[in-house]
């Protein structure tokens, strides 16, 4: 038997190995936002909605469709309020002006800022729903314990692809009210 003796580990090299690692996991980390951005942009998949006011610029109203716009509503992170839609669905005509109501409750003990963010689903079509008017533009301060009703107005538009029969407004409810105390 013979009795090898390791070989001497390069400690220097081992760390500046493990230092690249740790700055490309950095830079990958802040590349990821706009690699995201492109990709729902190539493949349709973001959901985005404008997020500011559009004016209703509909030449006519397509009575030969219908499409069916459905609404969900999510809390983030605990944030105590009670929010949801008045209404689970309703049916438009492409180009047709619609309005729903939202309901919120702050069930805190004190006041709390919300801000809800909107998506669309299929991703596709959210370049298609136009908010006229939508709560989701401002934020809404609540003192504790109170409530209220939001509106929405708008409009899907007439050049909605025809495969297009379903559209889900999902709303997501943030608490900034930290951030806002910041500024």
């Amino acid at each position: 038997m013979t009795s090898e003796t390791p070989a001497p580990v390069n400690h220097k090299a081992t760390v500046k190995k493990l230092m690249l690692v740790v700055v490309s996991m950095f830079g990958f980390g802040f590349a990821l936002v706009p690699l995201y951005d492109v990709f729902c942009d190539i493949t349709g998949l973001n959901g985005k909605t404008n997020d500011e006011a559009v004016e209703y610029t509909a030449d006519g109203i397509d009575t030969s469709r219908t499409v069916t716009v459905q609404f969900i509503t999510h809390n983030a992170k605990q944030i105590p309020w009670k929010f949801k839609p008045l209404v689970q669905h309703i049916k438009v005509h492409p180009g047709e002006q619609k309005v729903v109501k939202f309901y919120a409750k702050n069930q805190a003990s004190e006041p709390i800022v919300g801000q809800a963010v909107p998506s669309v689903s299929p991703g596709i079509a959210a370049g298609y729903f136009q908010k006229i008017e939508c709560f989701c533009f401002e934020r809404q301060p609540l003192q504790a314990n109170e409530e209220v009703e939001m509106a929405l107005q708008f409009y899907v538009d007439v050049e909605l692809p025809k495969d297009i029969s379903t559209l889900t407004l999902s709303y997501t409810l943030y608490d900034i009210s930290e951030k806002i105390a910041s500024l």
